[in-house]
């Protein structure tokens, strides 16, 4: 599949789920404009103190992520595929008065778009599932972030991704064997929402990811592991404690979110 149709495959796949995921319960917009947060205790745990921090925030969809960084006082980027969402994104920026930049690119197309280094470069939930070469993203985030600069990332577990949409046997590769590509009814913040559309998404091993930023010039400074997700966005899910939702017939068997801090060299 060539990169062109996969781009555009997945870019109206996500402009078709902005509308609907704007007006979800799951995203609480009304709560969100009231001055929540969207960020969870293991990515803010990681960020640490990021006032007056430059942060790149890759794959923002319709930039909650980016404003609330931009409510604890960085200076924040954030770039999405989706037209839609980065018109959202500006949006809600002037909504809640909370100054963010917004690009809408390809990933891989950034160096395009941005000349600028970052203190942070950070993304997370649900998003190197949509990029085949995980290399490219390793020198992108190389590139982006200063000497000393560090990688945030938290991303739901590549066991999960093995596993079928409600979790009763193993349907897809641990490795990265090609492009899967399947057709979704509905979207996983609105399973009812009246929007069928076909994507392309991509899965990668544990060891993929990591030596991509090592191979990149990053140090790996921590890597975790949990056994519970921060959203309910999967099948056959049951809320064990508050924002900790795990599969109900396996309990917690299985790892759902990692998360890991890597640190770019200093030359």
């Amino acid at each position: 599949m060539n990169d062109i149709n996969y781009i555009e495959k997945n870019k109206v796949s996500w402009n078709n789920r902005t509308d609907y995921h704007i007006k979800s319960d799951f995203y609480d917009l009304e709560g969100f404009l009231k001055g929540n947060t969207s960020l969870n205790d293991i990515e803010l745990n990681l960020l640490g103190d990021v006032k007056e921090k430059s942060i790149l925030h890759l794959q923002c969809h319709f930039g909650q992520d980016t404003i609330s960084l931009g409510r604890l006082g960085a200076d924040v980027t954030g770039v999405d595929l989706s037209d839609k969402a980065i018109k959202q994104a500006n949006s809600l920026s002037e909504k809640t008065n909370v100054k963010a930049g917004f690009i809408c690119c390809d990933v891989y197309d950034l160096p395009q778009h941005l000349n600028q280094q970052f203190d942070i470069v950070y993304t997370s939930y649900g998003t190197i599932g949509w990029l085949p070469d995980l290399n490219k993203w390793g020198a992108l985030i190389s590139r982006f972030l200063k000497p000393g600069g560090k990688f945030v990332f938290v991303e739901f577990h590549p066991v999960v991704w093995m596993f079928d949409d409600n979790f009763d046997k193993i349907g897809y590769n641990y490795f990265n064997t090609g492009p899967i590509i399947e057709t979704e009814s509905g979207t996983y913040a609105d399973r009812n929402a009246p929007i069928k559309a076909e994507f392309v998404c991509w899965n990668h091993g544990m060891s993929e990811v990591v030596n991509s930023l090592i191979k990149n010039g990053l140090e790996m400074n921590s890597l975790d592991e949990f056994d519970y997700s921060p959203y309910n966005c999967f099948k056959e899910t049951i809320e064990v404690e508050k924002k900790k939702y795990r599969i109900k017939h396996l309990d917690n068997k299985i790892p759902m979110v990692y998360a890991l801090v890597a640190t770019k060299k200093k030359e």
